[in-house]
């Protein structure tokens, strides 16, 4: 069974029971830690995988992760500066992302992704340690103690990952530290957004000592360099988790001065830092415009190319020049971009969340809105990108009948490779552009097949 057989296969279950919404989100309204985050936003059910898709959808994250991480080698001859500034990257970033570099890329990695009528298609692909989501597993535990969707996933071979305990062991690996050996480790965030990310951090770092990381919540801030460690507090530090983004270095003049003594610590071998800056490179959706170019096909392995064709949509850098179409056409890219605004979303290359999109086919894009702003991209640190339409899903209405709605799902991969969902969605009719949190999304995760 694929994913939609899954879906309709519950929906008549639900339907049959008479369970409402409200019931069938079990337990996670009870949840310190989810509604810290999540605030009784859930979805009624989880989204469904079925085997085969869930192999093949890890394979193709995969093979992108792998193309992302070549480019800086197979497209500028090794020069990672030469990279970061083509994504987009400022000098401030560019010197910090090489004062922090990694020994190689982190595997944790979330595909934001819709489905269309052709199966996944990506909207952005975000790596390294801030992602949200992770705590996905909770929601799946919780929703599971409702016997409506317990005894479905018995009888169907459901699983899902837990993605939480994925991250410890992703910190765990790829830091160098022993499976058992209990790492101080500062989950360190940027001042401006730790007041309100405070209380769920702290939940999270509970979690984690659970797990196997002593966990210590905190903004870089409060951390200090000296005796040739890291400290917290009279707590030294192993591993800086960071929760602060490259973009934070821009929020205003003295921000470097911050993340500098962190960063100086980490290139000295005096502390390790989870995920170093360069993660966010291959997060650029200036990358993924680099695998979307036709100049670069001939880089890609016929593996990693069947795989970009799948799941990735036609993506360009914003400048005036010509460029091939999916069918090999040559056109002009700005007359083009004018011509097809419903059909385009003009993005920024680095920011995260939905900030700064302009969807060409929203209501409020007039033609001068749109024409505007793609003047204002031209050799800026903007993407075009080819819009997808996702296939709405069904989902339990408050009354138990089914509503459709809009899904965002967030594919994690991780050291073991596939590492579960979190799902985001809005009801059709409400009319979303852009599906999360702070569009009034509501969050799920994702059961997956055993076997066919």
């Amino acid at each position: 069974m694929n994913r939609e057989d899954i879906t309709a296969a519950y929906i008549d279950a639900v339907v049959t029971s008479g369970a409402k919404a409200p019931e069938l989100v079990g337990t996670q309204p009870q949840s310190k830690l989810l509604q810290a985050q999540y605030m009784g936003r859930y979805l009624a059910r989880p989204v469904f995988l079925g085997h085969a898709e869930r192999i093949q959808l890890e394979s193709d994250l995969l093979n992108l992760h792998t193309a992302l991480k070549s480019l800086p080698e197979r497209v500028y001859g090794g020069d990672l500066a030469a990279f970061a500034r083509a994504v987009g990257m400022t000098d401030v970033q560019v010197s910090a992302i090489m004062r922090s570099r990694g020994t190689s890329v982190t595997m944790q990695a979330r595909a934001d992704m819709y489905t269309d009528e052709s199966g996944f298609r990506l909207l952005e692909f975000n790596m390294g340690s801030t992602l949200g989501g992770m705590d996905n597993a909770d929601m799946c535990r919780a929703l599971l103690d409702h016997p409506v969707l317990g005894d479905f996933a018995e009888a169907q071979r459901l699983q899902y990952v837990d993605t939480m305990r994925e991250q410890v062991n992703n910190v765990i690996v790829e830091s160098g530290f022993a499976p058992d050996s209990f790492p101080v480790v500062a989950l360190t965030d940027w001042p401006s957004s730790f007041e309100t990310l405070g209380p769920y951090m702290a939940h999270y770092a509970e979690r984690w000592r659970e797990l196997g990381l002593d966990a210590l919540p905190c903004h870089i801030g409060q951390l200090e360099v000296r005796d040739g460690r890291v400290w917290l507090g009279e707590r030294a530090v192993d591993i800086v988790y960071r929760l602060f983004l490259i973009e934070d270095l821009l929020e205003y003049p003295e921000a470097p001065e911050l993340m500098d003594p962190i960063l100086d610590a980490a290139a000295r071998g005096e502390v390790k830092i989870f995920t170093p800056m360069d993660s966010e490179l291959f997060a650029s959706k200036g990358a993924l415009a680099m695998l979307s170019d036709e100049l670069n096909q001939h880089l890609f392995t016929a593996e990693e190319r069947e795989s970009l064709n799948r799941i990735l949509p036609w993506t360009r850098m914003v400048r005036d020049e010509k460029v091939t179409l999916e069918d090999g056409t040559r056109v002009d890219l700005l007359a083009y971009a004018t011509e097809h605004q419903d059909d385009l979303a003009l993005k920024p290359t680095l920011l995260h969340g939905g900030q700064g999109v302009l969807l060409g086919w929203h209501e409020d894009t007039t033609p001068e809105i749109w024409q505007q702003q793609l003047k204002d991209a031209v050799d800026g640190a903007f993407v075009l990108q080819r819009r997808i339409r996702p296939v709405p899903e069904l989902f339990p209405g408050e009354d138990g009948e089914p509503v459709p709605w809009n899904v965002a799902w967030g594919v994690f991969t991780v050291v073991n490779g596939y590492g579960g969902v979190i799902a985001r969605a809005t009801t059709v009719d409400s009319n979303v552009g852009v599906i999360n949190m702070a569009t009034g999304a509501f969050v799920g995760c994702a059961l997956h097949a055993t076997s066919d």
